[in-house]
C-alpha cells in the first residue's frame, strides 16, 4: 500500500511563492545593474567616436580648403552666380524680396569656415562689390558654441546708404510677373544679420552651410522655371498648329473626294446621253 500524499498548507504555499518572488526580484535587479555596465561601455565607445570622427572632419576639411578656394576662384568668373544659386534655392528664395535679389546682385563670394574643432561653430562670409545700399565689403555672421553648448551668434553691423535700409521697407505687394514669389514680400533677407533670438536653430545659416556651401553648382544649374513654362507654351502652340494644318488637310481630302464624285456622275450622265443619241 502506498504512502499517503502529505498535504501542504496554503500558509506554505504563500511562503514558497514569496521566495520565488524575491529571487526573481533579486535576479530582476542584477539584470539591470549590468545592463548599466554594458551601458556605460557602449557610452564610452561612442564618446571615442566622436573623437575620432572629428579628428577625421578636422582633417579633411583641411584637405578641401584648396578645392574651396580654387572653386570660388572659378565661380567670380560666373556673374550673378550667387544671386542665381540663392533664387534658385526653394528655401533661401522665399526669404528674398525683390529689393534683396537687386542688392544681392552685388554679391561677388561666399565662404563659410567651420572654426578648428568644428564643433564649437562656423563663420558664414559674404563678399561685396561697391553698391547703392550699403558701405560693408564684407558681411559676416558667426555662430559659437561655448563650453556649456549654450549656442550663441554675432553678425557685421550693416553700414546702410541713406534711405537704402531694406530691414526697415514695409511689406509690399509682389509684382506678379515674378517667377519666384506671388504673394506678400516677405522680410528682408538682411534682417537675418541682425536675428540672434534663436542661434541654434538658425535655418538660413544652416542652409547654407550644409545645403548649398558644399555644391552651389546644383542649384545655380536649375532650369529657369519661366525658360520651361516658356518652352512648353511654345510646345502647344507649335501643336496646336499642326493639329490645325492636320484638319486642314482632311478638310481638303474631303472636297477633293467630293469633287471627283462629280466628276464621275458628270461623266456617266454623259455616256448615257450618247448612248441614247
Amino acid at each position: 500500500m502506498s504512502a499517503p500524499t502529505a498535504k501542504t498548507s496554503k500558509k506554505e504555499l504563500n511562503s514558497n511563492h514569496d521566495g520565488a518572488d524575491e529571487t526573481s526580484e533579486k535576479e530582476q535587479q542584477e539584470a539591470i545593474e549590468h545592463i548599466d555596465e554594458v551601458q556605460n561601455e557602449i557610452d564610452r565607445l561612442n564618446e571615442q567616436a566622436s573623437e575620432e570622427i572629428l579628428k577625421v572632419e578636422q582633417k579633411y576639411n583641411k584637405l578641401r580648403q584648396p578645392f574651396f578656394q580654387k572653386r570660388s576662384e572659378l565661380i567670380a568668373k560666373i556673374p550673378n552666380f550667387w544671386v542665381t544659386t540663392f533664387v534658385n534655392h526653394p528655401q533661401v528664395s522665399a526669404l528674398l524680396g525683390e529689393e534683396d535679389e537687386e542688392a544681392l546682385h552685388y554679391l561677388t563670394r561666399v565662404e563659410v569656415t567651420e572654426f578648428e574643432d568644428i564643433k564649437s561653430g562656423y563663420r558664414i562670409d559674404f563678399y561685396f562689390d561697391e553698391n547703392p545700399y550699403f558701405e560693408n565689403k564684407v558681411l559676416s555672421k558667426e555662430f559659437h558654441l561655448n563650453e556649456s553648448g549654450d549656442p550663441s551668434s554675432k553678425s557685421t553691423e550693416i553700414k546702410w546708404k541713406s534711405g537704402k535700409d531694406l530691414t526697415k521697407r514695409s511689406s509690399q505687394t509682389q509684382n506678379k510677373a515674378s517667377r519666384k514669389r506671388q504673394h506678400e514680400e516677405p522680410e528682408s533677407f538682411f534682417t537675418w544679420f541682425t536675428d540672434h533670438s534663436d542661434a541654434g536653430a538658425d535655418e538660413l545659416g544652416e542652409v547654407i552651410k550644409d545645403d548649398i556651401w558644399p555644391n552651389p553648382l546644383q542649384y545655380y544649374l536649375v532650369p529657369d522655371m519661366d525658360d520651361e513654362e516658356g518652352e512648353a507654351e511654345d510646345d502647344d502652340d507649335d501643336d496646336e498648329e499642326e493639329e490645325g494644318l492636320e484638319d486642314i488637310d482632311e478638310e481638303g481630302d474631303e472636297d477633293e473626294g467630293e469633287e471627283d464624285e462629280d466628276d464621275d456622275e458628270g461623266e456617266e450622265g454623259e455616256e448615257d446621253e450618247g448612248e441614247d443619241d
